[in-house]
């Protein structure tokens, strides 16, 4: 089993199309010595901070829908931390980001529409992925650290979140289509198959 810390060696984080750019090295420099590990219950009131900063920030670049008021919800969270499937990033013992890491099959992801799935191999979810806003290519590292755990990844976001829209497809993600959450409402779905289990 792979350990739940990790720390980042810069050479992980140069680009895959060779040498970095000023800007790809301005984030190494900002992402270096980043710690990734199971959230506890004593970090929820820096975890809710952080999603309250994400959802003011969705609201003001045009992405008001996809959290609503207190989404993801406190109990949403708690569960989470008990099924050891909540992850905390710090750099320099801050707490600059949060997601959820869940490996096995989602309901949400049973029927897809207008495309398909590349791979039906066990796969993990990125969910409920959020930063404070302090640090760029915290999305990188999240799914660096996610693909140590499961190779095979899948995402989805809203229509209107733009900006992860394009850090997804960035980071290596193929658009496959539309899913529908529990409430009904549609979202973009992606996938990345960087190896499957034999």
């Amino acid at each position: 089993m792979k350990k739940s810390v990790q720390k980042v060696g810069m050479e992980q984080l140069r680009s895959c199309h060779g040498q970095g750019t000023s800007a790809e090295e301005l984030q190494d420099s900002q992402i270096s010595e980043v710690v990734i590990k199971k959230a506890q219950a004593g970090d929820l009131p820096r975890i809710l901070e952080i999603y309250a900063y994400a959802r003011e920030f969705m609201k003001r670049t045009g992405n008001p829908n996809q959290w609503k008021e207190n989404a993801p919800q406190k109990e949403v969270l708690e569960a989470d931390i008990r099924a050891g499937q909540l992850y905390v990033v710090r750099q320099k013992n801050r707490m600059i980001g949060v997601f959820a890491l869940v490996i096995g099959k989602d309901p949400t992801y049973a029927q897809i529409e207008q495309g398909a799935w590349i791979s039906e191999s066990e796969y993990g979810t990125l969910h409920r992925v959020a930063g404070d806003g302090t640090v760029h290519g915290l999305f990188r590292r999240i799914v660096l650290f996610s693909e140590e755990k499961i190779g095979h990844l899948r995402i989805d976001t809203h229509a209107d979140n733009h900006i992860m829209q394009h850090l997804i497809l960035k980071n290596g993600f193929e658009q496959c289509g539309i899913i529908h959450i529990a409430d009904g409402s549609e979202r973009i779905a992606y996938e990345k198959v960087v190896s499957v289990a034999s």
